[in-house]
C-alpha cells in the first residue's frame, strides 16, 4: 500500500507503489463527494436561516421544531468527515502532482489549475469551519461571508472535476470495472481504514448535536449538560458586557402602533407558556431544553402589530454581531416562539440572556437574543 519514492539522476522523483490508481480514487472520491453535497446543501440552510433574502424573511419555516438542529448538526458531522476523506483523496493522487513535464497543452493546464483551485478551496473551506467549531479565528476576514463565498468555489470546483473526470469516474465506478484486478484485497483495506477514521472522528464529535451519543463527545468543544442550568453557553455575560449596573431598572419596551413598556415582575405577571425547544448553534452542538414565557404573538398582540410585520429583537450586549436581530412574521407568529424568562423551571441565569431571552423553534442559535430590552415592530 505504501509509495516508494526514486530519484534518478537528479531529475523529479518518480512513485511506485499500489493504490495510487484511478479504481482508488474513484472510491474514495465518491465518498467524498458525498460527504461535500451534503455539507454544501446543509451549509446553504444555515446561511440563508441566518441571512434570508427579502423575499423569504416572512415565510422562512418555523417547523419542524429540531429541524435546524439536524440540518446544523449534519452539516458540521459532514464537515469534519470530510477531513479523513479528502486527506485519503489526496494521498491516492499526489504523485500526479508531480508528472512531467508540468503543463502538456493549453487544456491540460487548465485541468492543473482547476485541480490546484479544487484542492485549495476544500483545504481552506474545511479547516476554517473546523476552527469555527472552536470560535477560534486567527484571520481578517468575516467567517460567515468568507465561507459561504468559498462554499460556492469549492462546489463548482467539484462538478468541474467531475466533468472533466467524468470518463475516468465512468470506467471505474463499479467493481468489476478491473477484471483480475490484483490491488482490489489492498485497497478494500485501505478504504476500510479510511472509513475507521471516518467513524472515529464522527463518534468522537457527532455526541455534541446527537445527545444519545454524548459519552463519546471527546474532541468537541461543547458538551451537553456543562453549563449554567445544565446548558452549554458560546456568549458569557461577562463577555457580552452585562453587569448589574446595566440591568438595574430594566424594562422590556415594544415599539409598534400601540407601544408600552413592562418591569420584570409585570412581563413574568402575564400568562406563559412552556415547551420543549432545542437551543442549535452554528459551531454544531444543540440540545433540548425546556422553556417558559410569553408567547411573543401575545406581546405583539398588545402593541396592536399587524399579523405580517417582521420584528426587530434588540439586546443589552455590547460589541456583537447579534445584539440586533430581525424575526420574519412566520417565526414571530408561531405559538411556540417565547420571550423566555425561565429554564428548566428557574429564571434564566445571567450567562442564559437574564432577565428575558428569545427562543423560537427552528432558528440558529446566535439568532436567539438574550438580554432582550426592546422589541419593534417593522412595516
Amino acid at each position: 500500500m505504501n509509495a516508494r519514492l526514486e530519484s534518478v539522476g537528479g531529475r523529479l522523483p518518480r512513485f511506485r507503489g499500489r493504490l495510487h490508481d484511478a479504481r482508488t480514487a474513484t472510491v474514495v472520491g465518491r465518498l467524498l463527494g458525498a460527504a461535500v453535497a451534503v455539507c454544501f446543501v446543509t451549509g446553504l440552510i444555515s446561511h440563508y436561516l441566518q441571512q434570508p433574502p427579502g423575499w423569504a424573511a416572512n415565510v422562512l419555516p418555523s417547523r419542524p421544531v429540531w429541524g435546524y438542529r439536524l440540518t446544523q448538526g449534519l452539516h458540521v458531522a459532514t464537515g469534519i468527515a470530510a477531513i479523513p476523506l479528502l486527506l485519503a483523496k489526496l494521498w491516492t493522487v499526489y504523485p500526479r502532482l508531480f508528472g512531467w513535464p508540468p503543463v502538456k497543452s493549453v487544456a491540460h493546464a487548465l485541468e492543473r489549475l482547476s485541480i490546484a483551485v479544487l484542492v485549495a478551496s476544500l483545504l481552506l473551506e474545511i479547516f476554517t469551519g473546523l476552527l469555527d467549531t472552536t470560535q477560534w479565528y486567527p484571520w481578517p476576514f468575516p467567517f460567515r461571508q468568507t465561507h459561504f463565498a468559498l462554499a460556492w468555489v469549492a462546489i463548482g470546483s467539484v462538478l468541474l472535476h467531475i466533468a472533466v473526470k467524468a470518463p475516468v469516474i465512468a470506467a471505474h465506478w463499479r467493481r468489476g470495472s478491473a477484471p483480475a484486478d490484483p490491488d482490489a484485497p489492498d485497497r478494500r483495506s485501505f478504504v476500510a481504514a479510511v472509513l475507521t477514521a471516518v467513524g472515529g472522528v464522527t463518534l468522537a464529535t457527532v455526541g455534541q448535536s446527537f445527545t444519545p451519543l454524548k459519552a463519546t463527545d471527546l474532541l468537541a468543544p461543547r458538551r451537553p449538560g456543562d453549563g449554567p442550568q445544565a446548558l452549554p453557553v458560546n456568549r458569557t455575560a461577562a463577555q457580552a458586557g452585562i453587569t448589574g449596573t446595566r440591568l438595574a431598572g430594566w424594562r422590556l419596551r415594544v415599539a409598534g402602533p400601540t407601544p408600552y413598556e413592562l418591569t420584570y415582575r409585570q412581563l413574568t405577571s402575564l400568562p406563559q407558556r412552556s415547551a420543549v425547544l432545542p437551543i442549535s448553534c452554528v459551531e454544531g452542538w444543540s440540545q433540548n431544553a425546556h422553556w417558559t414565557g410569553v408567547p411573543l404573538r401575545d406581546l405583539l398582540d398588545r402593541a396592536q402589530a399587524p399579523h405580517d410585520a417582521r420584528v426587530r429583537i434588540v439586546s443589552l450586549e455590547r460589541g456583537g454581531n447579534y445584539a440586533v436581530t430581525e424575526m420574519g412574521a412566520s417565526y414571530a407568529r408561531d405559538p411556540l416562539t417565547l420571550l423566555a424568562v425561565s429554564l428548566g423551571g428557574r429564571p434564566l441565569d445571567h450567562d442564559h440572556g437574564y432577565p428575558a431571552r428569545v427562543i423560537a423553534p427552528n432558528r440558529p442559535g446566535v439568532l436567539q437574543t438574550k438580554w432582550v430590552t426592546r422589541i419593534e415592530v417593522l412595516t
